[in-house]
């Protein structure tokens, strides 16, 4: 069992993602079993991720800090573990840990406009306001970056939400490979502190 769902059945596309798996990790993550009941469509997803931030400056550690600030307040303790851990080997574990406690002091003030945004965001997108947007043009980003950062978080948001509501839980092993700041700020039944 993936969650609530059987293993799905086999196939050259679910094969290729498994593979990928394992020369990436070395081993085959629960999210990469859950999405081979559709490999198409998790290739695609992440193919309009990459294209929606590829023309601007959000660049690997603008977009952890996006995912980390996403899928903490969101409540997804996959992606939390995930990206904190990638966010820790760019901006170090307690910045990491900070961030997915909801504190960005750590950060620049381009990276905390980034993650209020995507808190706001992840929390209550109808809710939003332009001078939400004000923190954001203050510390830089062009309009097109900041619908190419919404977008970004929205896409995230869409794939957190299939793994949860299908009950894809943390790999023990991604668990074990976080640095401890990291997994301290990720509680094991994913709500958001």
């Amino acid at each position: 069992m993936i969650g609530y769902l059987a293993d799905p059945p086999s196939s050259a596309a679910s094969d290729a993602l498994a593979a990928e798996d394992v020369a990436d990790v070395g081993y085959v993550m629960n999210l990469t079993r859950l999405w081979s009941y559709q490999p198409d469509a998790v290739r695609s997803l992440f193919d309009l991720t990459r294209a929606v931030t590829a023309e601007t400056s959000l660049d690997f550690r603008r977009r952890a800090i996006l995912v980390s600030a996403t899928a903490s307040t969101f409540g997804d303790p996959y992606c939390s573990l995930a990206w904190g851990t990638r966010l820790a080997g760019v901006a170090g574990d307690d910045v990491a840990g900070a961030v997915l406690a909801g504190d960005d002091s750590g950060l620049d003030a381009a990276e905390r406009a980034l993650a209020g945004w995507a808190r706001k965001v992840a929390r209550s997108p109808h809710a939003t306001t332009e001078n939400d947007v004000g923190p954001l043009r203050e510390a830089g980003f062009s309009d097109a970056e900041i619908f190419a950062a919404t977008v970004f978080v929205a896409l995230r948001l869409a794939f957190s939400t299939v793994n949860n509501a299908l009950g894809a839980r943390p790999d023990d092993r991604l668990r074990a490979d976080a640095p401890a700041a990291v997994r301290d700020a990720v509680p094991r039944d994913g709500r958001s502190r």
